[in-house]
C-alpha cells in the first residue's frame, strides 16, 4: 500500500472521554469510529454511528484500540546480541572495566552489526515502536564501522519506522581522542553529537563539555549525552551542560540520558533544576532503572521538561535483559509512581508516544485528529488506561497508513497462544543465526 492510497480504516476504537465519580475519574470511555487515511495521514475521522458512503477501499479494523505509535528514544541497536546465539555478560566492577571488555569484544562483532540490528529493530516493531534514537559506538578500536552496519539496518527498515543515529564516544571523548572520528561520523549519516561522563570518564569535565558542544554547533546537530555520575558531581555537571547550552544557543537541542543525579539530590534542588530544563527546553532520557534512584519524573513533567523513556541495549554485554517493549517500560514507570487511576494512566501515554495522549487531561480527545500521521499501535484492549496497566497484546502497527506488522485481527485466547509458541519457535531459530566471539 503506497502513502498515496487513500481509503477508510473502519471499526476503530478510540478513546472518548472520562467518567467522574465522587472520587473523581473512574473510567475511560471508548467509541467505535471510522478513519479516512490519505497520503500517510489521517484526514477524516466520523462516528461509527453514521452510515459511511464512499466508493473508496475499507479496511476493518475490528474494534481493535488505536494508541499513537511508540517512540523509542535511547537505544543501542549495535551492541544488542539479538540475532545471535544465547549469551548471557559478565558482571564488571566498574564502568571501565566494562569500557575495556566492550573495547575487545565490538571489533569482533562489527561484521554482523546490520543483521543483530535488525533483529532488535524487529523487536522494537512488534512492540508498536515506529520511531528510534539509537546511539553508535565511535571510537579508536571500531572507526565508523558500527555506524555503517546500523545505517544499513535502518534504512532497510525505513519504510516501517523513522531513526535518528547519535554519534556516541563510549569510550570518553577526550579519552581515546576521538573528536576527528565523531567529526566524520557527523558527515556520515550520524544527526546528533553524543557524549559521555565528562568527569567520570574523561576527567575533564569541561574540556570534554565544550569539545562535544564544539563538534555539535560545527556540526548544526542537536546533542544527546550520557550522564550517569551521581550526587553533587553529576548534579554540578547537568548545571554546566545548561551554562553552555545558553552560551551556544542551543536551546530546545539539548538532551541528558539517565541524569540519575537528578535522583541524588533534594526535592528542592531537582525542582529548580528542573525549572531551569524546562526553560532551556533540555529532555530528559530515563529507562527507569529499578536498582538506584532515578530522575524524579513528576516532578520534571509538572515543571514542563520534556521527559522520554528508552528501552537503552538489551540483551549485549552490559544486560541479558529486555524485550523492546515500550509499553513493558512505561508499565515500569507507572508502577514505580504508583499512577494507578485511570487520568494518570491515560496521561503516561506522553512518556512513550513523543508527547501524545489521547485525552488531555480534562477528558477531551487529543488524539488522533485530523492531519496527524497515521502511526498507529492496535491493542486489545478496551481503553488506553487498560492497555497500559496490562501490558494488552498488540494485534498490529501500522506506520504512515500501512500496516507493518501484525494483522487488523483479534485472536481467541487458544489461537493466541498457539500463534505465541509459533512466533516463539520461529525467533528462536532467527536468534541462533550468529554465532558471537
Amino acid at each position: 500500500m503506497s502513502q498515496a492510497y487513500s481509503y477508510w480504516l473502519t471499526n476503530v476504537r478510540l478513546d472518548s472521554g472520562f467518567e467522574t465519580g465522587d472520587d473523581g475519574v473512574v473510567h475511560t470511555r471508548s467509541e467505535i469510529c471510522h478513519l479516512k487515511v490519505q497520503d500517510g495521514v489521517i484526514s477524516e475521522i466520523v462516528s461509527a454511528t453514521k452510515p459511511l458512503d464512499t466508493t473508496l477501499p475499507q479496511q476493518d479494523a475490528n474494534g481493535l484500540l488505536a494508541l499513537p505509535s511508540f517512540v523509542e528514544k535511547h537505544n543501542h541497536l549495535d551492541k544488542t546480541y539479538a540475532g545471535a546465539t544465547w549469551k548471557s555478560c559478565l558482571p564488571p566492577k566498574k564502568l571501565i572495566d566494562r569500557l575495556e571488555f566492550e573495547a575487545t569484544e565490538m571489533p569482533l562483532m562489527t561484521g554482523t552489526t546490520q543483521k543483530r540490528a535488525e533483529a532488535m529493530l524487529q523487536l522494537l516493531l512488534n512492540g508498536g515502536a515506529t520511531h528510534v534514537r539509537t546511539h553508535v559506538n565511535i571510537d579508536p578500536y571500531i572507526g565508523l564501522k558500527n555506524l555503517e552496519g546500523v545505517r544499513a539496518a535502518l534504512e532497510a527498515y525505513s519504510d516501517r519506522m523513522s531513526y535518528e543515529i547519535v554519534a556516541f564516544p563510549q569510550q570518553g571523548l577526550l579519552r581515546t581522542q576521538a573528536s576527528s572520528l565523531m567529526r566524520q561520523a557527523m558527515k556520515e549519516g550520524a544527526t546528533l553529537v553524543g557524549g559521555l561522563d565528562p568527569a567520570g570518564i574523561d576527567n575533564e569535565l569541561e574540556g570534554s563539555l565544550r569539545e562535544m558542544m564544539d563538534i555539535a554547533v560545527e556540526a548544526g546537530a542537536d546533542v544527546d549525552i550520557h550522564l550517569h555520575d551521581p550526587g553533587t558531581l553529576g548534579f554540578y555537571t547537568i548545571k554546566r551542560i545548561l551554562d553552555l547550552t545558553e552560551e551556544a544557543g542551543w536551546q530546545n537541542r539539548m538532551a541528558i540520558s539517565h541524569a540519575f543525579a537528578l535522583g541524588d539530590v533534594s526535592v528542592e534542588e531537582s525542582t529548580e533544576m528542573a525549572e531551569r530544563l524546562s526553560r532551556l527546553g533540555a529532555m530528559i532520557m530515563t529507562t527507569v532503572p529499578i536498582n538506584r534512584a532515578m530522575p524524579p519524573v513528576p516532578i520534571l513533567h509538572e515543571k514542563g521538561v520534556r521527559v522520554a523513556l528508552g528501552y537503552d541495549g538489551f540483551y549485549d554485554s552490559w544486560s541479558p535483559y529486555g524485550t523492546g517493549d515500550m509499553l513493558e517500560k512505561l508499565n515500569r514507570l507507572v508502577e514505580r509512581y504508583r499512577w494507578v487511576d485511570e487520568r494518570s494512566l491515560v496521561q503516561s501515554l506522553f512518556f512513550i508516544t513523543g508527547g501524545k495522549t489521547t485525552l488531555d487531561r480534562a477528558g477531551n480527545r487529543a488524539w488522533p485528529k485530523a492531519g496527524d500521521e497515521a502511526s498507529i499501535v492496535f491493542a486489545e484492549a478496551s481503553c488506553s488506561a487498560e492497555a497500559i496497566a496490562r501490558r494488552s497484546r498488540r494485534a498490529a502497527v501500522m506506520f504512515k497508513g500501512k500496516v507493518v506488522h501484525g494483522a487488523l485481527e483479534r485472536r481467541g485466547e487458544n489461537e493466541c497462544q498457539a500463534r505465541r509458541v509459533e512466533a516463539e519457535r520461529s525467533q528462536g531459530g532467527e536468534l541462533a543465526s550468529i554465532r558471537l566471539p
